[in-house]
């Protein structure tokens, strides 16, 4: 790759990470629920998750499941169920003694727990598939070998994505401070709640590519 198309790459990356999403969504929820050390598992899950899509996308799979209508409306009924499901999970968490616990650090997902829910928020979203087929390609020598472009992508994106997501968690954080009481907690459960299902909804009206 050479370098002034991986600095191009560079800059799709951070307006790629900056953008709001799920992703952000997320970050920023549990880190006000639970601090940023500990948000830092859920943001791992989130890479793994952009990882696999990227190389998808990369190597080609990406395109014959935007192409197909039967595995692409799989993949979006999937990712808008699961993010509804993390959203009403959330609203309906109403601010009771366990949820500030929550807060004060007492009690929390355990770490493969927000693991798997980062890995499932951006694996299962088919918007991300769409932009990484639809950008990738832009990027891709096809003279020099698929593997290392991917590396070299995989390793920009996950560190540009790793320090926005953090980013977004630790602004989320500091407002921990006013989140003390249960009627706070029900506050944040139904604003992250409520923008996670309409996330999840959005994706609904998502469309693939001409095929």
């Amino acid at each position: 790759m050479e370098f002034h198309t991986w600095v191009a790459f560079l800059v799709a990356s951070i307006f790629i990470a900056i953008s709001p999403g799920s992703g952000a969504v997320l970050s920023m929820s549990h880190g006000l629920a639970y601090g940023v050390r500990q948000t830092s598992m859920t943001i791992f899950g989130l890479q793994l998750g952009l990882v696999m899509i990227l190389l998808i996308a990369g190597g080609g799979v990406g395109a014959v499941l935007v192409a197909s209508e039967l595995a692409f409306t799989v993949v979006k009924v999937l990712g808008a169920c699961y993010l509804m499901y993390l959203g009403w999970c959330q609203w309906r968490s109403a601010g009771n003694a366990l949820d500030v616990a929550h807060l004060q650090g007492a009690a929390s997902l355990p770490w493969h727990r927000r693991v798997l829910v980062g890995f499932l928020t951006n694996a299962t979203n088919p918007k991300g598939i769409i932009f990484m087929v639809a950008v990738l390609p832009q990027f891709i020598d096809p003279a020099r070998a698929l593997w290392l472009q991917l590396a070299v992508m995989s390793a920009t994106i996950v560190l540009v994505d790793v320090l926005v997501m953090h980013s977004y968690a630790l602004g989320a954080s500091v407002l921990r401070r006013w989140m003390r009481s249960a009627t706070a907690q029900r506050a944040q459960n139904r604003v992250f709640g409520g923008l996670l299902m309409v996330m999840g909804m959005a994706l609904f009206f998502v469309r693939r590519q001409p095929g």
